[in-house]
């Protein structure tokens, strides 16, 4: 082994172990749980302070998550059940304390290692062994390595002059401070109107003195309707788990009570469409409106008239004419970017104390020590936030020098777009396993119940390679090619690529413009994944110690 591992501040002894994970989130947790199922002894690095992954890090005000609790929460162990989910939608510190919960429960935390960051992961072609390596210049050696980073992990920074310059505090929605941040008296500007700047908004025009907007491109919010549950309702929803678990599983999104339409809107008559349409947004669903009728994702016309709908709620409930019309979406298809779910967003707008700036036409120029300068006008405030969203999907992979066969960087294989094979693996880079990676539903899902089906994949697969005796799985480049192509055709099929989104990288400045989650449904996608096990793990080469 080299002494000059990368990342580390001296050469260590490598601790030895069946598999690294990285990441202690959703997918980490149940990694290191279905791992140690099979006998592995498996060893979780995670960057973070705490377990918890998205929840540990986004603890911005308002932040909750846009999937009903009884849904978005593990269904793998029924002793999980115990668990009582006080909100529809859960908040962060709930969200937090249910993923506590579970390290308790199963006694996770005696393998995971916290507040240490990877830096890099080196394949040995002649060991058939990763060498995975920390800032803190720990180093292990597994056959197996998982990636349990995350599709919303690494904070993206805008490319605005002058950051350094300002004077304020400022905060990035995605790093919050564990104490939370008081805006009391406050001026603060808020950049961002993706999902995180429409749950945080709200919150923070509550505080401060004055808050400004920096709008870029509207976003189309749904409201959430959001209430405590009332008692017995939970016990209701868990008698019928098995069920729900079920039709999420096999669904489309992976939410057990989104209907799915399997008629034409162009069949409806306006009416029985205002009807639909009206009933989805009082009952505060996040993919209702898009999920309505089939064809609202593959037909403009009909498409229009969701968006249409969406437009008409927003000027009913702001005031302001012009502040409305700014804050209608256009130039993109309805469902195109994800739709939010929001707790009074829109009617934040009609407080005096609120301003909206729009900054689509004429962008941001730069910051100064005392604030945002847009078209020469100097918004003096006190703090900032910055909504700004993530270099999805690949972005906390990329951070990581990740080395394969010939040692081959991942950056380079994937430097015109990622490339893989169902979401699962990369050519070149043997057992080397990705959770919700690129080429898989994912972010287009309830990403429990993805992950879920990720993680039993792996392990599976794991488990069937160790029965016989196989020190390498890999993807083939003929598998992965295919793939690519299906995904693509899958998306080019959709309207996503009509909108300039993170799902294709849009929002980093130089990030190839690839449609990256696989938009055919998660249940069609475990279809084509229990057919590749299935079939002996067709696509991947199998390789005998």
């Amino acid at each position: 082994m080299s002494s000059n591992l990368a990342g580390s501040r001296e050469a260590t002894v490598p601790t030895r172990v069946d598999a690294v994970i990285v990441g202690a989130g959703f997918s980490g947790l149940y990694m290191l749980h279905k791992l140690r199922e099979t006998g592995l002894n498996a060893v979780v690095l995670e960057a973070g302070d705490g377990v918890g992954g998205t929840w540990y890090w986004n603890r911005y005000p308002g932040a909750r998550v846009d999937v009903e609790g009884f849904d978005y929460s593990y269904s793998f162990s029924a002793d999980l059940q115990e668990w009582e989910w006080s909100e529809r939608y859960p908040a962060q510190p709930e969200l937090l304390r249910y993923l506590d919960h579970v390290a308790d429960r199963f006694g996770l935390r005696r393998d995971i290692r916290l507040s240490t960051r990877v830096t890099s992961a080196h394949y040995d072609e002649a060991a058939t062994l990763w060498t995975v390596c920390t800032e803190r210049g720990q180093a292990y050696r597994a056959t197996w390595c998982v990636m349990a980073t995350g599709c919303l992990s690494s904070a993206q920074l805008p490319a605005i002059d002058g950051i350094g310059d300002f004077a304020g505090e400022w905060f990035h929605t995605a790093h919050w401070p564990v104490g939370g941040v008081d805006f009391t008296g406050k001026r603060v500007a808020v950049i961002g109107t993706g999902s995180s700047g429409i749950q945080s908004i709200p919150i923070i025009a509550e505080q401060a003195a004055r808050l400004t907007v920096f709008q870029r491109t509207a976003a189309f919010a749904i409201p959430a309707r959001n209430r405590d549950l009332e008692p017995g309702e939970l016990d209701e929803l868990k008698a019928h788990y098995p069920e729900l678990r079920d039709r999420a599983r096999h669904g489309i999104v992976g939410m057990s009570r989104i209907a799915e339409g399997s008629t034409s809107a162009l069949d409806a008559t306006a009416d029985q469409r205002q009807q639909v349409f009206e009933e989805i947004w009082a009952a505060g669903t996040l993919s209702g409106l898009t999920t309505s009728y089939r064809d609202v994702m593959t037909d403009r016309t009909v498409n229009d008239q969701v968006a249409d709908f969406v437009r008409g709620k927003i000027r009913e409930i702001v005031d302001d004419p012009d502040t409305a019309e700014r804050l209608c979406p256009r130039g993109y298809p309805f469902g195109a970017k994800r739709p939010c779910l929001h707790t009074g967003y829109y009617a934040t707008y009609n407080r005096d104390n609120v301003r909206l700036v729009d900054v689509s036409e004429n962008p941001i120029e730069r910051l100064s020590a005392r604030g945002v300068v847009v078209g020469g006008t100097e918004h003096e405030v006190d703090a900032i936030v910055f909504a700004t969203g993530f270099d999805a999907m690949t972005g906390s992979l990329a951070a990581i020098d990740i080395r394969g066969r010939s040692g081959r960087t991942l950056r380079d294989k994937w430097s015109a777009g990622p490339i893989t094979y169902l979401g699962l693996q990369s050519a070149g880079f043997p057992n080397l396993f990705l959770v919700a990676g690129p080429g898989s539903p994912s972010v287009l899902t309830n990403m429990v119940m993805s992950i879920e089906q990720h993680v039993e994949w792996i392990a599976d697969c794991i488990g069937y390679a160790r029965e016989r005796g196989v020190v390498a799985v890999e993807a083939t480049e003929r598998a992965e090619r295919d793939w690519v192509h299906h995904v693509n055709d899958v998306s080019n099929a959709l309207l996503y690529s009509e909108a300039s989104t993170w799902y294709l990288g849009a929002n980093v400045p130089g990030k190839p413009r690839v449609f990256m989650p696989y938009a055919g449904g998660l249940g069609a996608y475990r279809k084509r994944c229990d057919a590749v096990a299935a079939a002996g793990y067709d696509g991947f080469v199998l390789t005998a110690g």
